[in-house]
């Protein structure tokens, strides 16, 4: 009887590894952290005199006397500071922990609101936030700057989806833009999203008695732009979010 001739296997090659980069970020969050760099560089370009450094901090900072007055007295600095004031840093202590914050939440906002919306998230945050300051601080002269009061928006947007639900299931965090929208009540039964607001404002409150835990702690911070920023992005998020999902259409399986 004839041998039977058996297919030969074919060689296995060994599968190249997928490399995982070491900041997957959208690339919206990637071109504001280079614009806040930018600024901030600039801001701090050696040649400039002390006149135009006061001329660009009055120009571009939020002031809140500006709107005590008739706004016919003022110039035209009160259309674009509520915004602009957002993107100028006193110190790099103070960019680099608002980048670092940036990084960890606009993130996901990001991935799950696109980039549009996300422009509008961030006008509409840094308006709120420094109107909060401005409610409490009526007429008050002192500069408000920094991008703290639209990162605090960004930590209240996620609280609405990025942490765990109340069964406690989740995703991975590259993957919790894809989690369900949580309701205002629901977010407030999670157990984590409330211990993580009990810390956050217990943060701010020491900030608001002098006690800084991060940052640049040669300068006051403005606690209540954060709280007006945090409102804004827990209260509103529904308002910018193009992707109400449901526990139906969240896809497969969440991780335990």
């Amino acid at each position: 009887m004839d041998d039977e001739q058996l297919p030969r296997p074919e060689p296995e090659y060994p599968r190249p590894q997928q490399r995982v980069p070491a900041f997957n970020l959208p690339p919206v969050i990637l071109v504001s952290l280079a614009l806040l760099v930018i600024v901030f560089a600039v801001m701090n370009v050696p040649s400039w005199s002390d006149d135009t450094l006061n001329w660009i901090y009055f120009t571009f900072s939020f002031i809140p006397a500006r709107y005590a007055f008739s706004l016919s007295q003022q110039g035209l600095e009160w259309l674009w500071t509520p915004v602009t004031y957002s993107l100028l840093h006193g110190g790099i202590e103070h960019i680099v922990f608002n980048s670092l914050w940036l990084m960890v939440f606009a993130a996901p906002v990001a991935r799950r609101i696109g980039t549009l919306r996300y422009v509008i998230f961030w006008i509409l945050s840094s308006a709120a936030s420094a109107f909060m300051h401005a409610a409490l601080y009526w007429g008050d002269q002192t500069l408000l700057i920094g991008a703290s009061g639209v990162v605090s928006a960004l930590m209240g947007a996620a609280c609405r989806f990025a942490f765990p639900a109340m069964d406690g299931r989740r995703r991975s965090m590259g993957q919790a833009h894809l989690n369900p929208r949580l309701t205002i009540l629901a977010s407030l039964r999670s157990r984590t999203v409330v211990a993580y607001i009990v810390m956050w404002i217990a943060g701010n409150a020491l900030v608001a008695f002098g006690i800084t835990l991060a940052g640049d702690s040669s300068q006051p911070v403005a606690w209540d732009a954060h709280i007006g920023g945090f409102l804004f992005g827990f209260l509103l998020f529904a308002l910018f979010d193009r992707r109400p999902v449901t526990e139906e259409q969240a896809g497969p399986p969440l991780d335990e």
